[in-house]
């Protein structure tokens, strides 16, 4: 065989090999289209009845007991979501299961409850109470009110109480009840009134309790000479007062435990906190064998969007966003105090997304013509921009405006624009929730520093961002982003004080499951 011949046989053979490889791809890339169009349509309909339940059920985290069509989002979000790979314990179910049946006992307009209420009116506590409560009342924007609402509800099961909810007119109806047969809203005639206008300075806050001297932490103090409704303040600002930290103690954990009635108000995500009360160890690591993952259970457990949200976040899903091969989440929060410009901001997420190989670069060629630099020439992407501002949007839509002609095709989404955060606005609070599920059906997310919004969607997601580093002291950050090592929120306020000395000191904080935030450095979270 000749030469000539011979190199003809290699590169047919060659070409024959890449077409083939080609062609795989390509299978693949369907493959995967399918499987995300038949998951979003069709549900796991390969799969056994048993397996589809354990699936709706979140491997038995939520009740079976509810009907679907009251909530759909119930039994539907894990269609849209990655499979999480975190199984909840099987202690964390059998604790969801008591408390539902605490709150089917002791919830609102139930015989033990009234009961409880007309001993609050004699302004005592009794050992006598077979339920006792503690209220939640809302504070911040929707970010910071799913993550103090967490918080509260994981203090509830910790301390064997029924967690009511203060229902603010832009509140209402958000969520499903999470409870089955009961409510969790807090009757609209409950004795005590005004309940978000208590602060650090009420009379029956905790801290004012104990800095005059009007409750004592002596562990044999009788409950009927404490009184029956107490207020804890947890706002960011408690962290100047050291009385209001005294929450985050053992001696004062004993104390609270005799009080009926309890009211937190909080705009911070406490709940890494409860891991240093030495009292609740055992149950803690009993529920949660791995701490990064506590929110992104009981988050999955407490937050079902109400149909009309879920209809607002499905629509738009469906009509944009479910047709592309992969889902490219970016949550942009722009704060006051951040020296960066949008450019600077908008440079700084093509950075990172550049970076880290989550966005396509491109290159101009010298007919001006644009090309995409990817191996992957197959199937779509989507990038998902969540932002008050447009100025984002139009920034990525114009960097990829050609890419529908060159290799792997790039659409650019952003669902709202709102241009300003309205914190009491019903309407604005259902198009947020929306966009939180949302971007919580991506496959990769590049989230903001600081953001609770962030947060609590890459933590219901099960996926671990990218952050966008950010500074209050320069105009330009370096590294732009960092991936998060847990997907624990960050508790952004830890108290500053030392049980042991009542004095100020942040060793507290030195622990085997708790490090520093990537995003905020004076911030903790929980880590395995």
């Amino acid at each position: 065989m000749t030469m000539r011949p011979l190199f003809q046989v290699l590169f047919l053979t060659a070409m024959a090999f890449l077409i083939l490889h080609f062609t795989n791809q390509l299978s693949i890339s369907r493959a995967s289209s399918q499987r995300r169009e038949t998951r979003l349509h069709n549900g796991a309909s390969n799969q056994s009845t048993t397996s589809k339940l354990e699936d709706r059920l979140l491997g038995g985290l939520l009740s079976p007991e509810f009907d679907e069509q009251s909530c759909l989002s119930r039994y539907q979000s894990m269609l849209y979501h990655k499979t999480s790979p975190h199984t909840p314990s099987p202690y964390l179910v059998s604790k969801l299961r008591s408390y539902e049946a605490l709150h089917k006992r002791c919830g609102p307009n139930t015989p033990l409850f009234n009961k409880s209420v007309e001993q609050l009116r004699t302004n005592h506590s009794t050992d006598q109470s077979e339920c006792n409560y503690v209220i939640w009342t809302p504070l911040g924007g929707l970010g910071n009110r799913m993550l103090t609402l967490a918080s509260t509800f994981l203090y509830a099961l910790l301390t064997n109480r029924v967690l009511l909810v203060d229902h603010a007119t832009d509140f209402v109806d958000l969520f499903c009840e999470p409870f089955p047969g009961s409510s969790w809203v807090l009757p609209s005639n409950f004795p005590v009134g005004n309940l978000d206008s208590y602060d650090a300075s009420s009379e029956k806050s905790y801290g004012y309790l104990l800095k005059y001297k009007l409750i004592s932490e002596d562990p044999e103090a009788r409950s009927d000479i404490l009184p029956g409704f107490v207020f804890v303040n947890l706002e960011s600002s408690y962290i100047w007062d050291v009385y209001d930290q005294y929450f985050f103690c053992d001696e004062s954990r004993i104390t609270l435990g005799k009080i009926n009635w309890l009211l937190v108000k909080s705009d911070v995500y406490f709940l890494p906190g409860l891991f240093m009360l030495s009292t609740f160890d055992e149950e803690l690591s009993l529920m949660f064998p791995s701490k990064e993952t506590v929110f992104h259970h009981l988050g999955r457990y407490l937050f079902k969007p109400s149909n009309s949200v879920w209809k607002l976040a499905l629509q738009y899903y469906h009509s944009y966003v479910a047709k592309d091969n992969q889902v490219v989440g970016i949550q942009i929060r722009d704060f006051p105090w951040s020296l960066m410009s949008k450019e600077n901001r908008f440079n700084q997420i093509m950075k990172c997304g550049l970076k880290e190989n989550i966005l396509q670069p491109i290159i101009r060629d010298g007919s001006r013509k644009t090309r995409h630099l990817t191996e992957d020439r197959t199937g779509s992407k989507a990038i998902l921009v969540i932002s008050l501002y447009k100025d984002y949007y139009d920034r990525m839509k114009s960097f990829y405006a050609s890419s529908t002609r060159f290799n792997r095709p790039v659409n650019v989404y952003q669902p709202t624009h709102e241009e300003a955060q309205r914190l009491k606005n019903l309407s604005h609070n259902e198009k947020a929730l929306a966009e939180i599920y949302l971007l919580s059906f991506s496959d990769v997310m590049i989230t903001s520093a600081w953001s609770t919004f962030g947060y609590v969607s890459y933590s219901i997601a099960g996926i671990k961002p990218w952050i966008l580093l950010s500074s209050k002291v320069s105009k330009e950050v370096d590294p732009p982003c960092r991936q998060v090592r847990t997907l624990d929120p960050c508790f952004h306020v830890p108290p500053t004080i030392n049980c042991k000395t009542k004095r100020r000191s942040k060793t507290n904080w030195v622990g085997p499951h708790i490090r520093q935030c990537e995003d905020v450095n004076e911030g903790v979270k929980l880590v395995d």
